[in-house]
């Protein structure tokens, strides 16, 4: 896990605005460059055979207009594909309908960046959790991904969650969601707003 961690700081995020649907939407969007070609990291997010290999197992129709279904997590409907720079699709958890999308950028060096934008309409859980909500959980999947692009093998879920509740897997988190208290902030969110979610945020997935 470490040399991965280390390599942490290419990762970028942002939050902003956007209007969906005729309503204001916040727009949350982490990049990470890894050390891959563009072609080959297309490949892993978007072969269902490879998927669960840093994520989650994925069943359903991955073509335009089709349904997917992610174990114990989201689905939706896959809206746009253009291979290999982008696709976009609805994300639906909990009675919740928001966005994704994702882009493969290629980079100097032999690298590339995946940039995923998450897209949802403001309500009570963001409010209280802010953009951290769903940031933490894309910055531990990309971390997987990274994971599975240095080594070519599958992430162990079992080591993974027991890296998670380690103090060095609940550091990331803590970082991770200082990341985005300061992206929220550096997007136009009230500071103390901003830090109070992000406190919030941090207890939930650490435990207090």
């Amino acid at each position: 896990m470490k040399n991965v961690i280390a390599g942490s700081d290419t990762s970028r995020r942002t939050v902003g605005h956007r209007t969906v649907e005729g309503r204001e939407a916040k727009v949350v969007t982490v990049s990470r460059s890894y050390r891959t070609s563009a072609e080959d990291l297309w490949q892993a997010c978007t072969d269902p055979q490879r998927i669960p290999r840093w994520f989650l197992p994925i069943e359903g129709d991955l073509d335009v207009g089709g349904r997917y279904q992610l174990e114990g997590n989201a689905g939706g409907e896959i809206l746009t594909c253009d291979p290999p720079r982008m696709f976009s699709a609805t994300w639906e958890f909990a009675g919740r309908i928001s966005w994704i999308e994702v882009s493969i950028l290629p980079e100097p060096g032999d690298r590339a960046r995946l940039e995923l934008s998450h897209i949802a309409h403001p309500d009570e859980h963001w409010e209280q959790y802010g953009p951290g909500a769903v940031g933490i959980g894309w910055d531990q999947a990309l971390l997987g991904l990274g994971l599975h692009i240095e080594s070519g093998e599958p992430v162990d879920p079992g080591e993974f969650v027991s890296w998670s509740m380690s103090e060095e897997g609940l550091q990331f988190v803590r970082d991770s969601s200082a990341a985005w208290r300061d992206a929220d902030i550096a997007g136009g969110e009230d500071a103390e707003q901003a830090r109070a979610a992000a406190e919030r945020t941090s207890s939930f997935y650490t435990g207090g």
